[in-house]
């Protein structure tokens, strides 16, 4: 008898000592993002399974997503997942690694973005509104494959969400809101605590704010974050809005950075379709919405390959394609 006990707790240290090994040797996510365009190897996807009911007006969180409310309009479950799936089957066509949150109940997860990102080596969990706290709970699973020491989350009188942060290089642009009545729109996600936290985090980055535009009731006067009126594609061009900016010197800022030639300027109606919000999957290769014709044309004609898919239906909440991702790593 005294032999069995032996030799169980024998192969009982052994299972232990293989377990802490393993552990040891579990594979972690070397996260990597230095900018927005370079080749991207891993992404979270939001999904649109179990989206919920339509909201009431005053569940509203922004002035489009209001409009299509009223209109009776506002996107139905089925029509989103399958815009969400042509998304998913173009990064699989270029072998991407993606992630989707796991299914929280009659509940809006599509818009990873917001909830968090990566600049370098980091993850920054979001400070979100109160109300979408639930989105990130449902990405644990991916947050625990990061090393802990490379996981920060703000103090909570920071407001910042992913859609208003992009790195680019040594640079790493933030949209924010200056207005004294900040605190009045529910459409300003990213405070100056927002952006002062991101410069002590990133000390050997340039950190540039834009102040944007804000509307509580009308879309097309509504920047409601960064990548609603900018966004670099390739490896020196943008798509900009110029009415996106309060300040004329923050757009000016980017005409000199990149070269007035360099940047395909959209028009108001072409910003309240989203057009700033495509995706890239390498320097070479954007995902876009099919109806963007104007701008699809201008991507190719500049040696881009576009990858056209439907999305508009999300866009109707004032999101699209960047809105809908959460990149981890790229080259």
């Amino acid at each position: 008898m005294a032999i069995t006990i032996s030799f169980a707790f024998f192969i009982f240290a052994i299972l232990a000592k293989t377990n802490k090994r393993n552990q040891k040797t579990k594979v972690m996510l070397q996260l990597n993002v230095k900018n927005e365009t370079s080749r991207l190897r891993a992404v979270v996807l939001g999904t649109a399974l179990s989206n919920g009911p339509t909201p009431t007006i005053e569940e509203a969180y922004d002035p489009k997503s209001l409009e299509h409310i009223k209109a009776g309009t506002y996107p139905v479950e089925a029509d989103m997942i399958k815009e969400m799936e042509a998304f998913n089957a173009v990064f699989q066509k270029y072998d991407v690694k993606v992630f989707r949150p796991q299914i929280i109940e009659n509940y809006n997860q599509i818009f990873a973005r917001d909830i968090g990102f990566v600049i370098d080596d980091i993850f920054v969990k979001a400070n979100i509104l109160p109300d979408r706290e639930r989105e990130l709970d449902a990405i644990q699973y991916v947050i625990d494959q990061i090393d802990p020491k490379k996981v920060v989350r703000p103090p909570e009188e920071v407001h910042i969400e992913g859609g208003d942060v992009m790195p680019w290089n040594d640079y790493i642009f933030i949209g924010t809101y200056k207005g004294s009545d900040y605190k009045d729109y529910i459409t300003a996600r990213t405070n100056m605590q927002g952006v002062n936290y991101i410069k002590e985090l990133f000390p050997n980055k340039i950190v540039k704010e834009f102040d944007l535009v804000k509307s509580k009731i009308e879309p097309r006067d509504n920047a409601l974050h960064l990548d609603c009126c900018f966004q670099p594609v390739g490896t020196n061009k943008g798509i900009i809005y110029k009415s996106g900016f309060r300040e004329e010197a923050d757009y000016m800022f980017l005409v000199n950075l990149f070269g007035k030639e360099n940047l395909f300027h959209i028009e108001r109606e072409e910003m309240y379709h989203m057009n700033s919000n495509v995706f890239s999957i390498a320097p070479d290769v954007v995902v876009s919405e099919k109806n963007f014709t104007r701008l699809n044309n201008w991507l190719r004609e500049n040696g881009f390959t576009v990858e056209e898919i439907p999305y508009a239906e999300i866009a109707k909440q004032e999101g699209l394609l960047r809105c809908s991702t959460l990149p981890l790593i790229r080259d």
